[in-house]
């Protein structure tokens, strides 16, 4: 049986940071599941559909990862639900710094409330990747500056569309 991990997010965009998520997990399990979300009521800089292309644009195009050891899907459910539905008991989270710790906790716990067989799995950055957000990738495309250090260069080139 395939050990598979989910890793839900709404990457918008997708950065260095979750990609170093993703290659740390792909070291312990046998494939990583990247949900994408659209259901957090946040003003998306992206749609669900662009995001999906900037996403596999990264990792499939850029970075060369292997097809057979990551999906891309959207989702608009619970995470426990998608991890029944691709039979997982891993929930993938990233931590950049002690801020994001108090809402992820809380958030596994929520999970694990609603499948107790359902892990989370916590996992950082490298340094150099720990101080990136989606959010300051934007903020700074927006502004012109040079994103290569935060993300690949498809996603530069899309975000580079939007901020023209």
């Amino acid at each position: 049986m395939k050990n598979i991990a989910i890793y839900p997010g709404t990457f918008d965009p997708i950065t260095f940071g979750h990609i170093d998520v993703i290659k740390k997990a792909l070291k312990f399990v046998d494939k990583v599941v990247v949900g994408i979300s659209d259901g957090n009521q946040k003003n998306f800089l992206f749609s669900i559909d662009e995001r999906v292309e900037i996403v596999k644009k990264a990792i499939f195009k850029d970075l060369k990862f292997k097809k057979s050891k990551i999906d891309i899907i959207t989702f608009d459910s619970l995470t426990t639900d998608l991890c029944k539905k691709y039979r997982s008991n891993i929930i993938l989270r990233g931590l950049r710094a002690v801020s994001d710790f108090e809402y992820e906790f809380q958030l596994a716990g929520m999970n694990r409330k609603l499948n107790n067989k359902i892990e989370t799995i916590f996992l950082m950055s490298d340094l150099e990747n720990q101080i990136i957000s989606s959010r300051f990738v934007k903020e700074i495309a927006q502004h012109k500056g040079d994103l290569r250090k935060f993300t690949t260069t498809s996603t530069i080139k899309s975000l580079k569309n939007i901020y023209v």
